[in-house]
This record gives C-alpha cells, sequence and structure tokens, in this order.
C-alpha cells in the first residue's frame, strides 16, 4: 500500500511539525517514533514524549484506505531534507518494513507497530475553550518567556504560568531574580478563572509552531493537562503542578523615580558595559541622576568600561547594581522603541515598562557590586 505521495517540501513540513518533542534517546523505543494513521487519502501524525502530545493531519495522496503504522521520526527527516523540495516522494508498505522512494533513490526502514503507540489519555473534564490570535500568543511568550527558570529545584518555576480571567489573558514567568508578567485580551470572556503552569519545553515548541497570523488559537485547560487547537494541529500537555509565586506582591507599586528613554541606546549601552564584566559575575552599576545615566562594569583583571547616556531626568541620584544579562534579555525581547525604568533606591526591584502600554511589566532584582 502507498500510505503517500507528495512533493517532498509538502511531507517535511508535516513531520517536522509534530517532530520537534520527539527525543533521540528515550526509555521506550516506539517514542523516537511518529505515528502515521492513514485515512482515505488524509495522513494523521502523532507524536508524544509521555508529557506532551502534537497531532496534525495532511493530505498527502498515495492509496485511499486504512493503514496505521509508526517510523523513526529523526531519520526520515533527514532522508526528506537530503531530496530536493520540489521531488515527489512516496511511502509503501511492506510486511513489517516501510520503502520510502524519491526519484532513483530508495530507502527500506524498520517499523513499530501503531497499536504500542502510547498516546496521552485527554480530560474530559476541561474547562471552557477560550482563544487569541496565534500572533497574540506567540508575542506574550516571546515577552515573557526568557525569565523562565532552568531546572531549578522550585520545580514550578520552570516553566510559565497562565491566568484567563474575565476578558485577559496574563503570562507571568519568574526565576526568582525577575519576572516578566504580560497580557493580552481575548476574544471571548471567561466565566471562571483558569490558572495552569505549562512546562518549559511546552512553552518552547508552541513557540516554535505558532504562526505570526491572525488566526485563532483556542485554549482549554484542565485540572493537570492543557490542550491548545491551531493551524490543523492539536496540542495536549501535562502541567506543572505547585503554587506559582504571588506576582502581584512583585510588581512594585509607585516608585517616585522615573526615567523614559531609548530602548536601543540603553540596550547598546549594557552591551558594551557586559563585555568588561567577568564570566562569573555579571554585574554593572546603573548611575541615574539629573540628565545623566552612566554605565560601568569592571573585572578582576582591574579593566573597566564606563558609557554615559543623556536623559530627561530630574529625580533622585541612585546607584544601583544588576545583572547585566536581565536587563539585556528584557530590552532584547521588545519590539517598542522607547522603555520607562522606575526606581526607589539602591536596594529595591526596578520596574521595566513599555511608555503607554500597561500590559507589559519586568521587575528585576537589584544585586550588591
Amino acid at each position: 500500500m502507498i500510505v503517500f505521495k507528495a512533493p517532498q517540501e509538502q511531507v517535511l513540513h508535516a513531520v517536522q511539525s509534530v517532530a520537534g518533542i520527539v527525543e533521540r534517546r528515550h526509555t521506550l523505543p516506539i517514542l523516537a517514533n511518529v505515528l502515521l494513521r492513514k485515512t482515505g487519502d488524509t495522513v494523521q501524525l502523532t507524536s508524544s514524549d509521555l508529557e506532551i502530545q502534537i497531532r496534525t493531519q495532511a493530505a498527502l495522496g498515495g492509496d485511499s484506505g486504512s493503514f496505521a503504522t509508526t517510523i523513526g521520526a529523526r531519520k526520515l527527516i533527514d532522508i526528506l531534507r537530503s531530496m530536493p523540495p520540489d521531488q515527489v516522494v512516496a511511502l509503501e508498505s511492506s510486511a513489517a518494513k516501510l520503502i520510502l522512494k524519491g526519484g532513483k533513490s530508495r530507502f527500506t526502514l524498520q517499523s513499530l507497530p501503531a497499536e504500542d503507540f502510547p498516546l496521552v489519555q485527554e480530560l474530559p473534564q476541561a474547562g471552557p475553550v477560550f482563544s487569541v490570535p496565534q500572533k497574540t500568543l506567540k508575542a506574550l511568550l516571546q515577552q515573557v518567556s526568557f525569565a523562565m527558570a532552568v531546572q531549578d529545584i522550585r520545580y514550578y518555576l520552570n516553566g510559565i504560568l497562565f491566568v484567563a480571567e474575565g476578558s485577559q489573558l496574563s503570562l507571568v514567568a519568574t526565576d526568582g531574580h525577575r519576572l516578566a508578567f504580560a497580557s493580552a485580551k481575548l476574544d471571548t470572556e471567561v466565566a471562571a478563572k483558569q490558572e495552569v503552569i505549562l512546562p518549559r519545553k511546552t512553552v518552547l515548541e508552541l513557540q516554535r509552531l505558532l504562526a505570526n497570523s491572525d488566526e485563532a488559537i483556542e485554549m482549554r485547560f484542565a485540572t493537570n493537562q492543557a490542550k491548545f487547537a491551531f493551524g490543523g494541529m492539536e496540542f495536549v500537555t501535562k502541567l506543572v503542578e505547585g503554587k506559582f509565586p504571588d506576582y502581584n506582591r512583585v510588581i512594585p507599586r509607585n516608585h517616585k523615580n522615573s526615567v523614559t528613554l531609548g530602548r536601543l541606546a540603553l540596550l547598546q549601552s549594557l552591551q558594551r558595559a557586559a563585555i568588561l564584566t567577568s564570566e562569573k559575575f555579571k554585574g554593572v552599576r546603573l548611575s541615574v541622576e539629573p540628565g545623566t545615566l552612566r554605565v560601568a562594569s569592571n573585572n578582576a583583571e582591574q579593566e573597566e568600561a564606563v558609557d554615559e547616556l543623556d536623559i530627561d531626568y530630574g529625580g533622585d541620584t541612585i546607584e544601583i547594581g544588576f545583572n547585566v544579562t536581565y536587563l539585556i534579555d528584557a530590552l532584547t525581547n521588545m519590539q517598542q522603541d522607547m522603555v520607562r525604568l522606575d526606581l526607589a533606591d539602591s536596594s529595591s526591584s526596578a520596574l521595566v515598562t513599555i511608555p503607554d502600554q500597561p500590559h507589559f511589566k519586568y521587575v528585576v532584582m537589584p544585586m550588591r557590586i
């Protein structure tokens, strides 16, 4: 039976869309495979790592009829990539083997039974469906994902908090030293508050798959599972269990000193100063005084960098230390021309916001230098 027969780029796109979560080495060999389920001329592709499951379908031609098998995801992608984009490729099943043909090339591949593929059990009692445009969620994830913790012992920090309440969707990430908050308007109002923590791997995979389009992504949360539907794809993921910190208490209010300046100018100044910070100690000093913002750094070799920016500021003189990476990360992931920096004193957290846009807040703890 010919499972599919279509141009290389069409097949490759379908396989790549589900293969991002496939681990190269796994205790269950079948999880290195993608499940192919053929109905008519439509092929449904499913991948899983037991925590996340991604499913899509594509009309890829071939013989009509029903058939199911699993095939090594990475090998299939590597073979397809080695062929020209307009090459017609065909996958045929013969006994327990699969034969992939393209032009004068022929690859005989092992398969594992489809019935052995472990599908994620989807929960029936999920909350209400709500949605935003794909590009909106993609932008929100970009604004906060850099602040996620990486392999922190406080496992609930290794992901992003999603809060759907009323007509607002809010995303929050923190690693204990900094916190990023971004929100957007939902297409429909949510009656009861929905609050879940998505794992880090899920966040990175969503960022990879989401398109910059106005097409909606539908979301649905259950007790320990979240489900997303977008662009013909179904994405199911387990959630991180645990209590996320109260982010509202972390975001400073009423800092009396604020300065608004060009994002790019500040970013470039910090990048210059970062060159002379030491690998272990990424500290820079910010001195804010009327008319001037000074960025300074030094290292163990007694080297020093000082950079000055002219600013429109008439508040208190403040000298405060920060991990320069935390500031650079935030400014790099913003698109706006201007940023606002709110400060209280040398020992209080700083608040970075975008003028006239209350939906983004970034809090960074000071460090002693």
